[in-house]
């Protein structure tokens, strides 16, 4: 039997996000175990940047909770992830798990092309933003094989399933999950399959998802993009991304090396400014 780990971006229960999720799960026609992951209900803190979760067995040493959420991930066969839109991005509870993706290269072995699906869940038809973008960025960095992200519509509780057309999305994505990825339309990257894409000026184009840069031209069937592999890679391939990681690892003897001279910059800004801090007498997080 398989296990397949549904990752809920909202707090809120038996929502939009959560029950596309189950929706996805019940159309998958494999024995399989539905394990879920509420990102809201675990505190997962801030990365300090300390690189400790690079070297030999180290783990992170932030006391939280990003070891619950990582393990049932890493022992997953697949990802199912859906998040809400919220002011036309991606809910911030992504990011707070992404934000530590030092501490994934300790995974790759088990993290590396695990198949995905993921939905942006947006109240209002084409007020989405850059949710879609958000939750294709949280599965690559999860060094996951995305098979198909969709955009689907729905803001009160249930409302994503009123009519079916959802549900022939939530159909389509598990009939993708354990099947082939199909080639790359025209108007994708045709190295990652994005769709997002900024412009550079001219017909230069750079993949927002990817982050790599090529040209865009019209043609018959609509805009065709061709973009181009750049130098440093994060998540194209395996190598790449063990590349990636080797690169961060050597920032540590690059800092050795220039401790003196690094300190002596940041020193000249320490006494700028005024810092608003918290309160000291606030009350623990309910």
């Amino acid at each position: 039997m398989k296990s397949i780990v549904g990752i809920v971006g909202s707090a809120r229960r038996l929502g939009n996000c959560e029950i596309f999720v189950k929706e996805v799960s019940r159309n998958i026609n494999l024995p399989h175990e539905l394990v879920l992951l509420r990102l809201s209900s675990f505190r997962l803190e801030p990365c300090r940047g300390c690189y400790v979760c690079l070297f030999a067995e180290e783990r992170c040493p932030r006391k939280d909770d990003l070891y619950s959420v990582l393990e049932p991930i890493a022992q997953a066969d697949a990802i199912i992830v859906a998040a809400p839109a919220y002011f036309l991005g991606a809910s911030a509870n992504l990011r707070r798990l992404t934000d530590r993706g030092l501490s994934f290269y300790a995974y790759i072995d088990k993290l590396w092309g695990k198949p995905a699906v993921a939905a942006a869940v947006a109240g209002i038809p084409g007020k989405e933003g850059a949710t879609l973008l958000g939750v294709e960025n949280f599965a690559r960095m999860l060094l996951a094989d995305l098979k198909v992200s969709r955009v689907v519509y729905g803001a009160l509780p249930g409302e994503v399933f009123l009519d079916g057309k959802n549900r022939r999305v939530a159909a389509e994505m598990a009939a993708a999950l354990f099947t082939p990825k199909r080639r790359a339309e025209p108007h994708r990257c045709p190295l990652c399959g994005g769709d997002t894409f900024r412009f550079l000026g001219g017909n230069r184009v750079r993949c927002m998802l990817c982050s790599n840069a090529g040209t865009v031209s019209m043609e018959e069937q609509g805009p065709h993009v061709h973009v181009e592999k750049g130098a440093h890679e994060l998540f194209l391939s395996r190598e790449e991304a063990e590349a990636h990681r080797q690169w961060l690892i050597g920032m540590k003897d690059r800092f050795i090396a220039d401790k003196k001279k690094l300190k002596q910059i940041s020193s000249d800004y320490r006494r700028d400014g005024r810092w608003v801090e918290p309160p000291a007498d606030r009350g623990p997080e309910k």
